[in-house]
């Protein structure tokens, strides 16, 4: 006999609604299914009459079958044995209770005949009626398990729980077949396979209501969340783990110089920027310890402060990692903060290259390490967490593609405009620049692809829009206390060299296999800066992969934004390499415009690594499958030779400077009154900010003048490294650079007085240095006194009068 339809009806203790459910069944089906149908009655070991009330039904009616199970194992494992069991061209699985009545089937069986393969019964979409509610705690513990489940495994459908679902019949006999779950969570299984499987699953509005007895608690969401979370442990294929573990293999071995003891290693090619960084996440820690307003300090640059949401604080890594920071210090939240955030950079724009341009593995994570690892990257690494923790920009790329798809404009906008909220706080000139790198790609995917650019732009407006009107109310306050708050500025000056030399491309970086310093100091600001530096073996085979894949759309794309981001780092104008001949570059479009006005131009190149890496993926792909041999060892040795030479080495790190015993030991304690200020000499700036360490190192316990940060300078508030120079840190920063002692004046004695009071200075601190005997001496001649050695340092007690 063929069998039309087949009903699974999963059983455990249901002896008092059984038979009546069975009677409804039959009878509707009697009514409504033309063809042949069986019901199928799984006992999940019940200690009850279940079984025999099955039996009984069976007995009467050879259509009714009773399969039993050995014991109570769950739903999962009564829903398959009954749906393998089966042989109808349709299965439906109902619960015992009929909280959804069979006569719903109607409304699924038109969803199945319009082409789906599975329809499952809703009570979350519009036109679902809910005739008796849950008890109200019930309820909305269900809705919001229900809403975790979906959104781990399966986004967009919003009831995956409603016990009546119809299926094409061997479709679930292979998904169910496939099935591990044993408990609620079957439900979800099932679905994920459909899914994977690309079979369209509609979801359908029913009418549901509650019935007493029924055996989902609400607790039973949590173990489906469990049930799934194991689910997806047994699916990670060993390949899903290494990858990663390579990449963070990758970043400590980068870091490693500083892993052996974070607290004593310094990066000298940091300059003074390791100092900042670690205060950076030292007074952030601080603020959240004492609900104080993480946007604005006093700690430096006493009594004006500094505004922290105008410099590069990171507060969507600084605030989370402040538990670690009270832990274990300023030091190792750093380290934490760039190792793991690198790692994670490359393994988004792993996934990122995996979901978009080419499945396989090898080849995919080849162009994530370029992307992560390329010398630009293990440039900023030595001191720019913020240039190289770039995590976000790769979901965000994703999100923008998905967009442009037009299916979930309204979901994918908000979690775009969630994903670029968090990027402000993790760095906005990185941000900037990867706008800049998409808008260089679409331009010219859109002037290649122009029926995808039609098709494309509407959903991508309308998701931007939305994306905009969730990011705005986000950041307005912070971005207003940053451009308008206290100690705001208009824009920060780097000078007229800031772009890159056409040579940097071709160069190589100091850190890499090949390079050297005197090439690389010739030809970047700082080791810090070395924003190009890809080597010409590396440029030569991206040449070779666009001419190969030139038919490619994507390759085109890419290929413009590499084009287009090198030129754009020259600045706005450049000198052609051995000649005398300047040319304007195309950043001088750029360079006066709000926002671009304080970006250093030669970063615009750090674009080029993550678009070298998607072509070196897509040429790895085709390699790999190449059917000649010869032509695969030929090709992988072509790539290894353009790689080799940029292969980073771990980053120079040295032992650090001691803290003096007057700071590390707390005497410092002695000598300072409430809201005084530790005056260290020189006043410290960007060329020599030790003192921020000593203020990490007494947990922040005093402020001082002068600093490390951006601030502003002068009547227009433009934007400059450092304090605004005064009389006191111009003398003193003078005799420690030359060693030369002026000639102290009254005047001189006057200036300086009028600096300490304004800082509030309650004494003056002279640690072991370059030149500090004339140091000393120039103070004492301020002073009017000699100062006194205590705890490693040279101190002038201010109480005692000058």
């Amino acid at each position: 006999m063929s069998v039309d339809l087949t009903v699974v009806v999963p059983a455990y203790n249901e002896e008092r609604r059984l038979g009546p459910t069975l009677a409804a069944l039959r009878d509707h089906l009697d009514l409504t299914c033309r063809g042949g149908w069986e019901l199928i009655v799984v006992d999940d070991g019940s200690t009850d009459r279940t079984a025999e009330i099955a039996e009984a039904a069976a007995a009467d009616d050879p259509r009714v079958q009773l399969v039993r199970g050995d014991r109570n194992r769950g739903k999962g494992h009564a829903l398959r044995l009954g749906v393998l069991a089966s042989y109808g061209r349709r299965v439906l699985v109902t619960d015992a209770d009929l909280a959804a009545p069979i006569e719903e089937l109607d409304h699924l069986d038109k969803a199945l005949a319009d082409g789906n393969a599975a329809a499952i019964g809703s009570r979350a979409r519009p036109g679902a009626t809910i005739g008796a509610h849950q008890h109200r705690l019930r309820e909305l513990l269900g809705r919001t398990g229900n809403f975790l489940i979906r959104t781990v495994a399966v986004p967009g459908i919003r009831d995956t729980q409603c016990g009546f679902k119809l299926f094409d019949g061997d479709r679930a006999r292979e998904a169910f077949a496939a099935s591990r779950l044993h408990g609620w969570g079957i439900d979800v299984e099932i679905l994920q396979y459909f899914r994977r499987a690309g079979w369209p699953v509609a979801e359908v509005p029913v009418r549901w209501s509650h019935q007493e007895g029924s055996k989902v608690r609400p607790l039973d969401y949590v173990k489906v969340l469990a049930e799934l979370t194991l689910l997806k442990a047994r699916a990670v294929r060993r390949a899903d783990v290494l990858i990663p573990l390579l990449f963070l293999a990758l970043s400590f071995t980068l870091f490693s110089g500083r892993w052996t003891d974070p607290a004593h290693r310094y990066f000298p090619d940091s300059m003074q920027d390791q100092n900042q960084w670690e205060w950076f996440f030292a007074v952030t820690a601080d603020n959240v310890r004492h609900l104080n307003n993480p946007l604005f300090t006093t700690l430096q640059n006493v009594p004006d402060g500094v505004n922290l949401m105008a410099n590069t604080v990171m507060l969507g890594l600084s605030v989370p990692l402040a538990p670690l920071t009270w832990l274990l210090g300023p030091a190792v939240a750093l380290n934490v903060a760039m190792t793991g955030g690198l790692a994670a950079t490359a393994l988004t724009w792993y996934r990122l290259i995996r979901k978009r341009l080419v499945p396989h593995r090898g080849a995919a994570a080849t162009g994530a390490v370029l992307a992560a690892f390329a010398p630009p990257m293990v440039s900023h690494a030595n001191a720019h967490p913020n240039f190289i923790v770039l995590f976000m920009i790769p979901l965000i790329i994703e999100r923008a593609l998905r967009l442009c798809e037009g299916t979930r404009v309204v979901r994918d906008g908000v979690v775009l405009g969630l994903f670029t909220t968090y990027q402000i706080f993790l760095g906005e000139e990185p941000l900037l620049l990867a706008a800049l790198g998409m808008l260089l790609f679409a331009l010219a995917y859109a002037a290649v692809r122009r029926d995808v650019a039609r098709e494309a732009w509407r959903p991508l407006a309308r998701g931007l829009a939305i994306a905009l009107a969730v990011t705005i109310p986000l950041v307005a306050f912070p971005l207003y206390w940053q451009f308008f708050g206290p100690q705001s500025y208009k824009s920060v000056l780097h000078g007229d060299n800031a772009g890159n030399s056409p040579l940097a491309f071709l160069s190589f970086a100091e850190r890499s296999l090949a390079g050297s310093d005197a090439t690389a100091d010739h030809l970047a600001m700082n080791p810090t800066e070395e924003n190009a530096f890809f080597g010409w073996p590396l440029a030569a085979l991206a040449f070779a992969i666009v001419v190969r894949l030139w038919e490619r759309t994507v390759v085109k794309a890419l290929a413009f934004t590499v084009v287009g981001a090198a030129l754009l780092s020259l600045g706005p104008k450049f000198r052609i390499p051995l000649t005398d001949t300047v040319l304007p570059g195309p950043w001088a479009a750029l360079s006066d415009l709000p926002l671009f006005e304080s970006v250093i131009e030669s970063r615009v190149a750090m674009v080029c690594a993550p678009a070298l890496g998607m072509l070196l993926a897509l040429a790895l792909a085709g390699l790999l499958s190449a059917p000649r041999r010869m032509h695969r060892y030929a090709g992988l040795a072509a790539v290894a030779v353009a790689l080799l030479p940029i292969v980073p080495a771990p980053l120079k790190a040295v032992d650090r400077t001691d803290v003096p015993p007057f700071i590390a030991q707390g005497t410092w304690r002695t000598y300072l009154g409430d809201g005084e200020s530790l005056v260290p000499v020189p006043v410290p700036d960007p060329g020599n900010a030790e003192g921020l360490h000593w203020q990490t190192t007494a947990d922040l316990g005093f402020r001082i003048p002068g600093g490390y940060f951006n601030g502003p300078w002068g009547p227009d508030r433009v934007g400059i490294y450092g304090p605004t120079p005064t009389n006191t840190s111009n003398l003193l920063g003078h005799v420690r650079s030359t060693g030369r002692i002026p000639k102290i004046t009254s005047a001189w004695r006057e200036a300086v007085r009028r600096d300490l009071t304004f800082w509030n200075a309650g004494v003056l601190v002279l640690a072991p240095q370059e030149n500090d005997t004339e140091l000393r001496t120039t103070v004492d001649a301020l002073v009017g006194r000699h100062g006194k050695w205590v705890g490693g340092v040279w101190i002038w007690d201010l109480h005692q009068g000058s």
